[in-house]
């Protein structure tokens, strides 16, 4: 080794050792006669210093040395004298007095700062993201990803769970997103896809009876672009076998709570984790991934609305369609533009319009255009069922309960993040249950699945197959933390009839079925035990414990939002020589060609 210890690894108890360290310039200090230097490898940073007066051709060449120069030095761990010592560093207590130095490398100047936290556009970041991962929040975060899959593979292994790998050239099958296809060489004019996630393959592996498999499995979705989106990702792929969903959540949520106490910068908000069943979710968030570290919920005023003057309300109301509220504390006195700005947000979510009171901040009079509709002893019922104070603005929504409840969902959200109760530092997990087995009725006639086709109806609704689609809850269950989907799973169909019942429901022939999955229901055909899985996605989980507002932040080698390289320059083209032996011709788009 070219060391004895890492940089930050060397405190009092070390001092009048003899220490050969290696590591990277963070920073130089020429003190004329005293070169300080702080030298920076992964265990963190160490003060060593050359002194002229000790050696001299070393201090020559001290002076030379730039940032992000990688030295070896040797030297004696010394202790700093009084009140020259450094609080904010580990080492702080102790530095290194330099009795030989060598320049491993030298370093051109970086296009950023390293050493130091300061505002870099991203773009220049993932260009030289090899100097970016160098930063140490990049190293925290990195090293907190370690730490967080090292709990999880040694939780599992402890309950019995096998690793398995499965593979990452697989058969193209409608799952949801695009699959990014491989051209096959040896068999023209055929693909591989790159697999969304190992979903079919983890079930045949229940089929295949080892009953508790999981893997760190790489999924690949080409999606549509979104800032907080990658191509490539990364998430814990489990199943079990002969197990009811509240064992898995039970399971889910322990190693989650573990994993957080092991790993985490950022602390548990609640455990055990709220159960809220998909309705209540979203009738009380607007939303079926709630960030519970606020309030401002939803509440329902249909029956006082009702008999109030307001025609609009009233309709609805008659009509069957809710009126609902929320209560954001201390914006009563927001402008008329700031007004127009939800107003915006509330028609972008299908509402024709906003209706708002406030609350006078001294008198707790209710002011606003609708106030006037409603009497006395309504202002004063709604006052008391939203709870609220002088001081406080009412934003109002009435239309069918889809709209209504997206609509000040959104709102809530938008609140959220101008009172800032978004940027709690608590992880605030909930589990969501009882889905629906679909999301909605098309056109043709037939169903979109609300997971995927493979997720089981609960067992007393598969009735209602046959008489009301639309009525059947699944056996699907997501856990959220903070607004954000980290994990989603069921208990799957294991019987090939139901199955092909749930194919046909969404548009699938029993011809087409057999073509795109004829390997799965044969196999439900040969012993298929009961199963179900869930698949957390370390990324935003490991961003979340990190504090990170973006998964880029916690990956090594992220892509942009246009799901581009930038440090590589990928995606690229390829030699016309390789097109030809995948039997390949290119076409570009017009504008592409100009």
């Amino acid at each position: 080794m070219l060391k004895t210890h890492g940089c930050g690894e060397l405190r009092v108890e070390h001092v009048g050792q003899e220490v050969t360290l290696a590591g990277w310039v963070s920073r130089r200090r020429d003190m004329g006669g005293v070169v300080f230097v702080d030298l920076r490898d992964r265990s963190g940073k160490v003060q060593v210093v050359i002194d002229a007066g000790y050696l001299q051709q070393h201090f020559d060449l001290a002076q030379q040395i730039r940032a992000e120069y990688v030295l070896q030095v040797r030297g004696e761990v010394v202790r700093r004298l009084p009140g020259q010592e450094n609080r904010q560093m580990a080492t702080g207590e102790i530095e290194v007095k330099v009795k030989e130095q060598v320049v491993l490398n030298p370093a051109k100047t970086p296009p950023f700062q390293i050493d130091r936290e300061t505002a870099v556009d991203e773009s220049l970041r993932l260009k030289f993201r090899y100097l970016d991962l160098r930063r140490e929040r990049l190293q925290r975060n990195l090293t907190l990803r370690h730490r967080a899959v090292k709990f999880v593979r040694d939780f599992l292994d402890a309950r019995g769970f096998l690793e398995i790998e499965t593979p990452i050239l697989f058969k193209s099958t409608p799952e949801g997103a695009r699959d990014y296809l491989v051209p096959s060489r040896v068999h023209p004019g055929k693909f591989y896809a790159l697999p969304q996630s190992p979903q079919q393959l983890k079930q045949l592996l229940m089929v295949a009876g080892y009953e508790r498999y999981f893997q760190i499995a790489r999924c690949f979705r080409d999606e549509d672009l979104r800032a907080d989106r990658q191509p490539e990702f990364t998430q814990l792929d489990m199943e079990m076998s002969f197990v009811t969903r509240d064992d898995i959540l039970d399971l889910v949520e322990e190693m989650i709570i573990g994993m957080v106490k092991h790993a985490s910068l950022v602390p548990l908000a609640t455990e055990p984790f709220p159960r809220l069943s998909y309705r209540e979710a979203m009738e009380r968030f607007g939303t079926d991934r709630p960030d519970l570290r606020y309030g401002l919920e939803l509440v329902d005023i249909t029956d006082i609305a009702a008999h109030s003057a307001f025609r609009v309300f009233a309709e609805n109301a008659a009509a069957g369609n809710p009126v609902k509220a929320i209560c954001v504390p201390g914006c009563g006195n927001y402008a008329r533009r700031e007004i127009a700005e939800l107003e915006e947000i509330a028609k972008a979510n299908g509402a024709k319009g906003l209706a708002t009171m406030a609350l006078d901040p001294d008198t707790g009079e209710m002011k606003g255009f609708i106030t006037k509709f409603f009497t006395v002893e309504q202002l004063v019922a709604l006052t008391e069922r939203l709870q609220a104070q002088p001081g406080d603005l009412l934003l109002f929504a009435s239309d069918s309960r889809s709209v209504v409840n997206a609509v000040l969902g959104a709102l809530r959200e938008e609140m959220g993040r101008r009172l800032g109760l978004k940027e709690t530092k608590a992880l605030s997990f909930c589990w969501v249950i009882d889905f629906p087995l679909f999301e909605e009725k098309l056109e043709d006639g037939h169903y979109a699945p609300s997971h995927h086709m493979f997720t089981a109806p609960k067992r007393e609704h598969i009735p209602l197959l046959d008489t009301d689609p639309a009525a059947v809850l699944s056996e699907q269950y997501d856990l959220v933390c903070n607004g954000f989907e980290v994990a989603g799973g069921s208990i799957r169909i294991h019987e090939r009839p139901l199955q092909r019942k749930i194919m046909e429901l969404i548009g699938f022939s029993w011809q087409q079925a057999e073509e795109q999955f004829g390997h799965m229901l044969e196999a439900f055909e040969y012993g298929a035990p009961p199963h179900g899985g869930i698949a957390p996605g370390i990324d935003r989980l490991v961003a979340l414990m990190a504090g990170e507002p973006n998964i880029r932040e916690v990956m090594a080698f992220p892509k942009t939002a246009q799901a581009t390289d930038l440090m590589s320059d990928t995606p690229s083209y390829v030699m016309q020589k390789q097109l030809d032996e995948l039997h390949l011709t290119v076409r570009l788009p017009q504008a592409e060609k100009m």
